[in-house]
């Protein structure tokens, strides 16, 4: 294979397939683990988890099954179910070969929902068999998600296992889709000045999705006769040979016979089929401001600009993300079980469907947060180019939940009905750290401005290969600093034209003898000679890099993996200074699934002063909010209050006086010990203290103990560590761990880039 770049379907990022398969299998194969939600520490813990204490809930539910959802994990797992037939665009690969797709969707449920899932592969294609193997699993889980088995047996198989089964069923790549296609149409409608009830709408496409799209809209309102399919033959009519039972249901009384034909006059076209499909010259023959659904992935059936150009009134919605109104599943299914599993529902009906259609139709009329518009590069407001919010709102785990869990009560199907929608909404907000959304925005904001990102050790295969991702992901421009062997290295990594990509090579480089210049004029009177200044450009890959960062040949620099960060940091030093007024720190982030903790500082400022302690506490209560955080400081120490004191403590105690004296606008406390700050009954204990909740930000009384906490908690904490992040520099520059992986670079280039780090 000559060339290994392929592209991801719905978000049109390309990676190697060896970055693929790396991602896949460093460090713990795969995507998902088990891990123990109750202590498992002492024999008394393993007694009740296991013999004799479980006995306890086993006879509590052969009395009463429903508690079932009391003392297990039922109420929050989904059980992801393929058997291979239809992976992705990829065809018929067998139940094993879909293994890492379900794994993903098992992700993507954790990831927006907070739902736990395990993936289940079915090695069968017998339809009978299928549905047997997944009925018997009813008392394990809350909830069936179905994936990639092909039509027509898809069909059978999803409706007699909501016949038989009590819990909710649902295949996403039918209703999925065809809820977030449903929310669209329901704006684009709105702007247009349509009714559902008179739309004439083609669906192009028979398979799973285009039926469960054409059943659900005419469960909104829009006529049986007003709606044709067309296949690959054309036009499905009553009569007609060669379709299914499920096609057939949709037959309409016509005599068009073709795509165009269907097309003449139409107001909607609903593209479930293939690259092409459309043509300009159809759209032209389509109503005044048409609707085009143009859905095929990676290519849908017409690019926007050519619906555009053949009708400038068209509104075009596509299943990618680098056009307007993306229909992305990912805004629908992991709310949509949110809300079933939380009222415990019996099944996923049409009205819960609606309601979720509703739900993101209506978040599309909002305002926009600040932070989902700036990382779409535009100014999202309900119009023609939004229609459909974008995939990373964080307001969608709320509204569409909450509006599936009422439609759930108030169809009948919900067995465990909420009493107090208010506090229902409260813990929705609370299940999920902001900190994931932001992330995610972040990298949607580098799309949106790329920049280019200086990575100062180009011959290191973890930094070209975050260099790659960098520029295929469409982050920006990776400006890279090494020897000419780089583009060799570019092609082992399966880079056909290594030469596209920007190379700064000091041994030649005409940009040097100005460099030089630069550099000999900051540093002659901190007694360096021209001759070393000469030696530290050809030879420092740092200095090197800071100094291009300098001259503005790029927006922002990468480095760190190849030698220790203060090593790192003291030679970025010799070019760059701390922003004026500010000082230069280093914040460790920890994510977890609903919460994040900053820790600064944690890489520069030895024994910090009063003033600069308050300063990290600024700083980092800025960098704080701009990743989703209403902030609260507790300055930490071993004394809680003066017990025990201390001859250390003046200067923590100093530097809450200097914050009163700024009178800034968050939360701060101290000098307190980590519990205190951390853990809300210690905190009751204080009844005095400032701070309304646990601590979000943790700022350490000096180097030693911060560097050391961040790096145990790096090793033996649960949660993800993003950092260290350096704040307060006046260039843009992020020194990472020796042991980053290329993911993690990606991110610190992404943070650097957008001020997110500054």
């Amino acid at each position: 294979m000559t060339d290994d770049r392929t592209a991801t379907e719905d978000r049109n990022i390309q990676f190697s397939e060896r970055e693929a398969l790396l991602f896949h299998s460093e460090g713990r194969p795969g995507k998902i683990e088990i891990v123990a939600s109750k202590p498992m520490a002492t024999q008394r813990d393993l007694a009740l988890a296991y013999s004799p204490g479980v006995a306890v809930p086993v006879r509590a539910i052969a009395d009463d099954p429903a508690t079932a959802y009391d003392y297990t994990a039922k109420g929050n797992l989904v059980a992801v179910i393929s058997n291979g037939t239809a992976i992705l665009g990829l065809g018929n690969l067998g139940a094993l070969a879909s293994k890492p797709v379900m794994e993903g969707k098992a992700v993507l449920f954790k990831r927006f929902a907070d739902v736990d899932s395990i993936d289940l592969e079915v090695a069968t294609e017998d339809v009978d068999a299928f549905v047997n193997a997944v009925a018997l699993l009813e008392p394990s889980f809350g909830g069936i998600n179905l994936e990639d088995i092909k039509a027509p047996e898809c069909f059978i198989i999803e409706q007699t296992l909501r016949e038989r089964m009590n819990i909710p069923v649902f295949h996403d790549d039918q209703h999925g889709t065809a809820i977030i296609c449903a929310a669209g149409l329901i704006n684009a409608c709105l702007l247009t000045g349509r009714k559902l009830e008179e739309v004439k709408v083609v669906v192009n496409g028979a398979g799973a999705a285009a039926i469960a799209c054409t059943e659900l809209i005419k469960a909104m309102g829009v006529r049986h006769d007003n709606v044709l399919i067309c296949d690959r033959t054309g036009v499905i009519y009553q009569g007609r040979d060669g379709v299914n039972q499920w096609q057939s249901a949709h037959a309409a009384n016509t005599d068009r016979r073709t795509l165009t034909e269907a097309l003449s006059g139409a107001d909607v076209f609903l593209g479930l089929s293939a690259a092409g499909a459309l043509k300009p010259e159809m759209v032209k023959d389509m109503a005044p401001a048409p609707i085009i659904f143009a859905m095929a992935n990676p290519e849908p059936e017409i690019r926007p600009e050519l619906a555009k150009a053949a009708r400038p009134d068209a509104i075009v919605a596509t299943g990618r993300s680098d056009y307007p109104n993306q229909v992305n599943n990912v805004l629908g299914f992991p709310f949509i079980f949110r809300g079933a599993l939380d009222v415990r529902a019996t099944g996923i009906n049409d009205a819960m469907k609606i309601a979720a259609a509703n739900a993101i139709a209506e978040l599309a009329r909002e305002r926009v947060p600040e932070e989902v518009a700036a990382a779409y590069g535009v100014r999202h407001s309900f119009g023609p180019e939004y229609i459909i919010p974008a995939p990373f709102d964080p307001r969608l785990m709320e509204l569409v939940s909450v509006a599936v869990a009422k439609a759930a009560m108030d169809s009948g199907v919900a067995t465990k009905p909420i009493l107090d929608m208010a506090a229902y909404r409260d813990a929705l907000r609370a299940r999920l750290n902001p900190t994931t959304a932001v992330l995610s925005l972040a990298y949607e904001g580098a799309k949106a401005h790329p920049k280019r990102v200086l990575f100062a050790e180009g011959e290191e295969e973890v930094v070209l290969r975050a260099a790659i991702a960098f520029k295929e992901g469409g982050y920006g421009t990776p400006v890279l600093v090494g020897r000419d062997d780089v583009y060799d290295r570019l092609r082992e990594l399966g880079i056909a034209n290594p030469e596209e990509y920007e190379l700064h090579n000091s041994r030649v480089s005409p940009l040097v003898p100005r460099m030089v210049d630069f550099l000999y004029a900051r540093l002659q009177r901190r007694g360096f000679l021209r001759r070393e200044v000469e030696r530290m450009i050809n030879q420092d890959r740092n200095i090197f890099g800071s100094v291009l960062l300098q001259l503005g040949e790029a927006d922002a620099m990468i480095t760190g993996v190849t030698r220790p960060w203060a090593q790192s940091m003291r030679e970025v030093r010799r070019v760059i200074d701390p922003a004026p007024g500010r000082t230069a720190f280093g914040i460790h982030v920890m994510v977890g699934q609903s919460h994040t903790v900053f820790i600064a500082d944690t890489t520069v400022n030895e024994r910090p002063t009063a003033e600069e302690l308050a300063d990290i506490a600024e700083q980092t209560a800025a960098v704080a909010r701009r990743m989703g955080h209403e902030p609260r400081v507790a300055f930490l120490s071993y004394s809680t209050f003066g017990n025990p004191s201390g001859q250390w403590l003046d200067n923590i105690r100093e530097a809450v006086t200097a914050l009163d004296k700024r009178q800034v606008s968050f939360e701060y406390e101290g000098e307190m010990a980590p519990d205190v700050a951390l853990n809300p009954r210690q905190l009751a204990n204080y009844p005095f203290a400032r701070l309304s909740g646990p601590a979000n930000i943790l700022v350490m009384p000096g180097l030693q103990s911060a560097n050391i906490s961040a790096k145990l908690l790096r090793e033996l904490g649960g949660d993800q560590m993003i950092g260290p992040m350096l704040v307060g520099m006046e260039k843009p520059v992020q020194i990472a761990a020796m042991t980053a992986t290329a993911s993690e670079l990606v991110t610190l280039a992404v943070l650097a880039a957008g001020g997110i780090a500054r």
